[in-house]
């Protein structure tokens, strides 16, 4: 059996909202507080015995209206949901007997924990909060204040087994069968692990002790038990010997000790104080230390150990005492049915290539059947990359509402497109289910500068907690299907698409489109046919709740390259030293300054077949005035003269350097391209 989903209602973030899980590893993600470590406090809840139940009120979901409140007190209320699921054990069909829901071969249960006011404290509440003016700006506020000093006390919490409508409490013995396991995100595993006084490392040690004789499956449970009495019958023996020994070494010492008891007075009747002792195999695991040895024979404590290795040894210990809990044979009726592991950012001080390697380890022992469902809550996209889409839980809270998406089930049923961003994330482009808010660009020009134009804009990426990932081309349908909120499943966050215009044109006697200029486009309607990238138009702004497009542009526009010309027509800042035709350019870029002609332009360009091209094309629209064909012909050379990559860079670090001259004679105006800026306003609402 595993847990398929929790409904979860007026607890902390989440005003009401269902989760679906997975039977085996659930990694949950999002943002800072989307609620993660909310949604697993909610699970502890119904499922954890030895989890406090007892809430406050900052635990309410606080999204409520004055209306609500005075209709009914808050009350909170989570439903798990348990199915038979692939992996059935013997002992689930009976655990969760009374708790059923659905009787045949796919059966099902329901545990609900609600945290409520009884019903004979309604009326004065409802009385109380009725004193309270509806006008009164601070009503809400006082609402939560009279439940804090009058009410809290009085609510009690329950945990329903089966239709909650039967009103029928969950009995104890059975839900003692659930094992739940949970690391917090601050955690001492120090403390709780490095002797064999801590209660985790000493049961550890005594089910594991005699392990050779316990796991031999040829011997019957008779002999087994004879075999282990008598190992700890000839233990006490020569525990007694050592006894003896230390007796006699005390034995002037103990006269001098016991000595002053008598002075006081202490002896009397008859009855002398004296030292006297046995010590049992499991009382001696106190002595234990956990340590480290390494192949040269050097042994060093644990407490000296890294914090990261550290966390995986206590982790592997508590997946030791979820088998030891488990095991029916050792525990009786005691024993656990369903071992559920429950772990917040296991990352924390661990190496991303520990943290992939530590996904495995739980992997396995999911599979191995040591541990029945994992859920793990993570900020490291190594994580997220080592696991496949269909093992994600994306939490997304915007305004209050929190919203949850499932990355596996939003493609289409041909799986090309979930393949495709399968592979595609990787660590770095595994921020997109992080982020707040994402921007797609096509290339590493635009990844690059985004950041560094939203500082020219006096904003920052950075603080609107917005990932900037480069798709690689224009393949941003593949990733759209992730964040379409007009679909099921989909994580609700905004989306802005970035792509390049990239005007085209043909011949129609010919079958193939080339890329041209904007002064080519649709100049010669008769000769041409002509197209401009698809994506550009996909969805306008405004046409769509959560996902927009921008681009150049719809004339002058082709690239980003192209466009940062058009705003700077004569800022050598933006000519790096990859680029081919430096010295070219900036004489171009002195010719606007200085005003001069056009045909001083075109006389300028060196002799190629391209410069012949655009020398041409400018002559021949008639379109334009000689201002925009001046700017035209500086962008085209410009364009042509980058590499994609190296030159992004250096222009990265030029602007970069040139903004921390603001405020000084050296710093240069830079003018943000349009369609950037509104990008920027739009992201950072």
């Amino acid at each position: 059996m595993y847990i398929s989903k929790i409904e979860i209602k007026g607890f902390r973030n989440f005003k009401e909202k269902q989760i679906l899980f997975n039977e085996g590893v659930n990694v949950i993600i999002g943002h800072n507080n989307a609620g993660k470590t909310n949604l697993i406090k909610a699970l502890s809840l119904v499922i954890d015995t030895q989890a406090s139940k007892r809430l406050e009120v900052d635990d309410f979901n606080k999204y409520n209206s004055l209306k609500e409140l005075k209709l009914n007190p808050p009350k909170i209320s989570i439903t798990v949901t348990i199915n038979k699921g692939t992996n059935e054990e013997p002992d689930d069909l009976v655990t969760i007997a009374n708790w059923l829901t659905k009787l045949d071969s796919e059966y099902e249960a329901i545990l609900t924990y609600e945290f409520f006011l009884p019903e004979n404290e309604i009326s004065n509440y409802l009385k109380a909060v009725d004193e309270i003016l509806d006008t009164d700006s601070m009503a809400i506020d006082k609402v939560w204040k009279l439940i804090k000093h009058d009410f809290i006390r009085l609510y009690v919490h329950k945990i329903w087994g089966g239709n909650i409508v039967n009103q029928s409490v969950a009995d104890s013995d059975s839900l003692q069968r659930f094992d739940f396991q949970f690391l917090d995100a601050i955690r001492d595993v120090e403390r709780d692990m490095l002797t064999g006084r801590n209660t985790l490392l000493r049961d550890v040690f005594n089910f594991f002790m005699d392990y050779e004789i316990k796991s031999d499956s040829t011997k019957s449970e008779v002999e087994k038990f004879k075999e282990i009495r008598q190992k700890r019958i000839t233990f006490s023996a020569k525990s007694d010997e050592l006894i003896i020994l230390l007796q006699q070494r005390m034995k002037e010492g103990k006269e001098q000790i016991l000595s002053y008891a008598k002075e006081t007075g202490a002896a009397f009747n008859n009855a002398e104080p004296n030292f006297e002792g046995s010590i049992s195999d499991v009382e001696m695991f106190s002595v234990l230390k956990l340590i480290v040895e390494y192949s040269t024979g050097i042994k060093v404590p644990a407490t000296h150990n890294g914090l990261g290795y550290n966390n995986l040894i206590y982790m592997s210990l508590l997946l030791a005492k979820m088998q030891v809990n488990s095991d029916g044979n050792y525990m009786g009726s005691n024993s656990k049915v369903f071992a559920t592991l429950a772990i917040e950012e296991p990352e924390a001080h661990l190496h991303p290539a520990m943290q992939y390697k530590f996904l495995k380890f739980l992997q396995e022992n999911k599979n191995k059947k040591k541990v029945r469902q994992i859920f793990v809550t993570t900020h490291s996209t190594h994580i997220t990359s080592a696991v496949s889409l269909d093992e994600i839980i994306c939490l997304h809270n915007e305004n209050g509402i929190t919203t949850v998406g499932y990355p596996g089930k939003v493609f289409p049923a041909d799986g090309k497109s979930k393949k495709y961003v399968q592979r595609f994330l990787d660590a770095t482009k595994s921020d997109m289910l992080f982020a707040q808010k994402v921007i797609l660009v096509e290339g590493l020009a635009e990844q690059l500068l985004m950041s560094i134009f939203a500082k020219y804009e006096n904003e920052s990426l950075e603080d609107n907690h917005v990932a900037v990932i480069n798709v690689g081309g224009r393949f941003f349908d593949h990733f759209l299907y992730l964040f379409d909120s007009t679909q099921p499943n989909t994580i609700h966050k905004k989306i802005i698409c970035i792509t390049d215009r990239d005007p085209e044109s043909k011949k129609k006697t010919e079958g193939k489109f080339k890329r041209c200029y904007p002064y080519e486009y649709d100049v010669d309607r008769a000769t041409y046919e002509y197209q401009i990238n698809p994506s550009a138009t996909k969805y306008p702004i405004t046409s769509h709740p959560n996902i927009a497009f921008f681009s150049q542009d719809e004339i002058k526009g082709k690239t980003l390259e192209y466009d940062l010309i058009l705003h700077n027509p004569n800022l050598e800042l933006l000519i790096t030293d990859s680029m081919s035709s430096q010295q070219e350019i900036k004489d171009l870029m002195k010719f606007y300054t200085d005003k001069k002609p056009l045909t001083d332009y075109i006389t300028k360009l060196r002799n190629s077949k391209e410069n012949t091209r655009i020398a041409e094309s400018i002559v021949v629209n008639t379109t334009w005035d000689e201002e925009d064909k001046k700017i035209a012909i500086i962008a085209s050379r410009y364009l042509n003269s980058v590499g994609k990559g190296e030159n992004a860079l250096e222009l990265s670090y030029n602007l970069k350097e040139n903004l921390e001259k603001k405020g000084t004679a050296d710093y240069k105006d830079f003018i943000v391209p349009d369609y950037i800026k509104q990008v920027i306003d739009l992201i950072c609402q």
